[in-house]
Parts: C-alpha cells; sequence; structure tokens
C-alpha cells in the first residue's frame, strides 16, 4: 500500500498532508526516513515526527466521522498541535480528525473535517465542482466592473483563476461562488481590482449550508448531506 494512503486510512490525516508530511521527512518506515513513492510492507513500523502510528482495526458498526464547523477568525486549519490556535486542539473532537481544504487564519466560516482520509480528493477536486459560496466584506464600493471582473476569471499565482459566480451582496460586500480553492484565492482576486479584503466568510460547500451554525461550534453531517456531497460512494 502507498505510504500516503496507508496514513490516510488510519486516520492520521489527509492524502495531501501525507504527502507534505513525507516531503519534509518527517514520516520513517522500518527505521528509514520515506521517499514520496514509499509503499507499506505488512507489518512494518511506520512513525510520524517520533510517533509509531499503530494499525487501527476499524470496529463493527463504528462509521467514520464527517462534521461541519463554523471556525471563528483566528483558527488555524492544520494538524499540526504544536501551533496554537490550531482546529484539532480547539475542537477536541474524540475521534482523529482533519479538515477537508483549508480556510485562512483570518477568514471563518463553514469548513468539514473528517476521519476518513480516502474522500478529502473527491471533495476538493476542481473538476467535480463542488461549489463553496463566500460572503466578503471589502473596503471600497462594489460596482458592477468589479463583478464582472472578477467572474471572468483574475490572474494569481501566475494563472486564470477559473469563471465564477459573482453578486453584488451590498454597497460594501459581494457573493462570490466558486469550484477551486487556490491559496488565498478571494483575497487575491480582490487584491487585483484595488480591493482590501476585510472579512470572508463561506456559507457553503456544495449541499452543506453553515445555517445558524454559531461561530466555535460544530455539527455532525446527515446521511442526507452525505449521500449527496459523495454521490460515488455507497458508504462512508
Amino acid at each position: 500500500m502507498r505510504l500516503n494512503k496507508y496514513l490516510s486510512e488510519q486516520g492520521e490525516c489527509s492524502r495531501r498532508e501525507a504527502d507534505r508530511l513525507i516531503e519534509e521527512g518527517r514520516v520513517v518506515v522500518n527505521g528509514v526516513v520515506a521517499g514520496i513513492a514509499a509503499e507499506v510492507p505488512d507489518g512494518a513500523r511506520v512513525e510520524v515526527d517520533g510517533e509509531v502510528i499503530s494499525k487501527r482495526v476499524k470496529k463493527a458498526g463504528k462509521k467514520h466521522v464527517y462534521i461541519a464547523f463554523n471556525k471563528p477568525v483566528g483558527i488555524t486549519c492544520t494538524t499540526d498541535e504544536s501551533i496554537k490556535g490550531n482546529i484539532i486542539n480547539f475542537i477536541d473532537h474524540q475521534q482523529r480528525i482533519f479538515p477537508i481544504g483549508r480556510l485562512d487564519k483570518d477568514s471563518e466560516g463553514l469548513i468539514l473535517l473528517t476521519s476518513n482520509g480516502d474522500i478529502v480528493n473527491e471533495v476538493l477536486r476542481a473538476e467535480n465542482k463542488h461549489e463553496k459560496e463566500y460572503l466578503v466584506a471589502v473596503d471600497q464600493p462594489v460596482n458592477d466592473p468589479f463583478v464582472r471582473g472578477m467572474a471572468r476569471g483574475v490572474k494569481i499565482h501566475g494563472k486564470m483563476t477559473l469563471p465564477c459566480k459573482v453578486f453584488k451582496h451590498n454597497k460594501f460586500g459581494f457573493r462570490i461562488i466558486l469550484t477551486q480553492g487556490l491559496n488565498r484565492q478571494i483575497r487575491l482576486m480582490s487584491a487585483n481590482f484595488g480591493m482590501r479584503v476585510k472579512q470572508l466568510r463561506r456559507i457553503r460547500i456544495s449541499n452543506v449550508l453553515l445555517g445558524n451554525l454559531k461561530p466555535g461550534k460544530w455539527r455532525n453531517l446527515t446521511d442526507a448531506e452525505l449521500r449527496k456531497l459523495l454521490p460515488n460512494r455507497t458508504e462512508w
């Protein structure tokens, strides 16, 4: 089994996070620092940051965890518990969970977390067109050229963003719906038009709504939400 898949199946982290840990030389297999394409033989001793990862046996009837969390400003979306204000310690869930994607430390709103590393890429891949909806407040009035320009796409990180849906929300605010999630995407897109983002709140991921969930609180996803979010899976 590939090492990144092994780590995700043990509930250690997502495959994407596993790749990062491996690239940073923090994963050891049978006493040897693992490479990015490493395989895990049966009975191997796997360590992350010096801690042995035990093979976890899923108990009969025990389901993976899938939660919706209203992240407050100041919480960092990382599984590194040495970082002050990390999302894992803040939630303090009884099971080992990790975020699906991220929200900037200065942003707030809906983020999903799970113990099932196999579904992370399925949710995040842009080609699966899972919409993410945000309410954004900026420091200058929102006008039609700004709305049209944002919707067409903006060059950030050396490439054009995908076309998206943008609507004026009020004089200093807009609503934007994306199907991709580049680092600090909305802030960088707005900066291209001389706008500084003052507040950014995610209110929807695909069919999962933030609703009345209060900042700092979380809830379990319903079976109906999971069926629509992960239509290609028969179990979660």
